[in-house]
């Protein structure tokens, strides 16, 4: 039996809600694994895809939320060893906050392409020395392990982000449906160590989509609410250049899985590939290019290094956009673009 997905496209003042937030749309293209099969009406997509494309969420606000990263690794791509000092990182978490951040994801582990898994006692030791300068703050843990989930749980920190998508450690997915807390689950292809050797998909759209479909459904037999998971494509992990911009192109399916959508490609390596080899550090041109992208794709959340400059450029795609956040009755278009 053939599988029918169907992509939301975005319209300004007509149209259904989407996922509950400030965007609507009144078309949807129908995409199965042999191709596209054109353009319907919203109102023809079928109930349970209709159900989850317009059923509100969490997370839902007329802009993104701003996941600010903080990594404390001396190997991450992009700030790796910057903030190794206790002080120095603790200082970094509180400026992202008053530049806007709704969360601060800390991690101790690099899973860069390449990245070899680092030992639980290295990981908890080089957490233990910031908890106490991140009280008060809104903390997310950036980690696969559940030891690191409950210590950083215990210390204050309300969001779990597992790139592993809980199948790294077979205890995590118990810890989080015990504690109750929302999980970022991230698509990715295979390991740290390995994903960027030969990433392949049949349809890298619909494969992430399949994954991820079925990774909620695990997590939610596990005892997990479905209204605290959040997914995320996983930009980059496992996923070459054309495989990347096939999710930012088609990112507005990933709605049909019903739960807050999470967007991190800032600074990653597509953003180099696409603009001619800048290093990391020229990157945040791309990473804002992304992240208004996401945006207008009606994402929740975005994963950033850059808080304030995104904080910055989301206030300007707002105030360039107010239709966009006054959704209207749909009234069924006469002309039906091709796909």
């Amino acid at each position: 039996m053939v599988r029918r997905y169907y992509r939301p496209i975005l319209t300004e003042g007509e149209g259904l809600p989407l996922a509950g937030g400030p965007f609507s749309f009144a078309r949807a293209q129908v995409l199965t694994r042999a191709g596209c099969e054109g353009i319907i009406a919203a109102s023809d997509v079928p109930a349970q895809w209709l159900e989850r494309l317009t059923g509100p969420r969490p997370f839902s606000q007329p802009q993104p939320l701003i996941m600010g990263v903080l990594n404390i690794t001396p190997d991450s791509f992009s700030d790796g060893g910057r903030n190794n000092d206790a002080a120095t990182a603790i200082a970094a978490a509180h400026a992202m906050h008053r530049a806007g951040a709704a969360f601060i994801d800390i991690g101790a582990e690099s899973t860069r392409p390449g990245a070899a898994e680092l030992p639980l006692a290295d990981e908890l030791a080089r957490l233990a020395p910031l908890w106490a300068g991140l009280a008060g703050l809104p903390l997310s843990i950036d980690t696969r392990k559940a030891a690191v989930m409950a210590t950083a749980l215990d210390a204050g920190a309300s969001l779990i982000n597992d790139v592993s998508a809980l199948t790294h450690d077979p205890a995590a997915a118990a810890l989080v449906a015990a504690r109750g807390c929302p999980v970022v689950l991230m698509h990715h292809q295979g390991t740290p160590e390995t994903m960027q050797a030969a990433p392949h998909y049949d349809d890298a759209l619909l494969d992430v989509f399949d994954w991820l479909e079925g990774r909620i459904a695990a997590a939610v037999a596990a005892g997990i609410n479905r209204d605290r998971i959040i997914a995320d494509p996983g930009i980059g992990f496992g996923k070459a250049l054309d495989h990347n911009l096939a999710l930012l192109r088609g990112l507005t399916l990933f709605h049909g899985l019903g739960v807050p959508i999470l967007l991190g490609a800032s600074r990653k390596s597509l953003i180099s590939t696409v603009s001619g080899g800048v290093g990391v550090a020229d990157r945040l041109p791309g990473s804002l290019a992304i992240a208004l992208a996401g945006a207008s794709a009606g994402v929740q959340i975005l994963r950033v290094h850059d808080v304030a400059e995104t904080r910055q450029a989301l206030s300007l795609w707002a105030a360039c956009n107010p239709a966009l956040m006054q959704p209207q009755p749909f009234a069924p278009s006469q002309q039906r673009p091709n796909c």
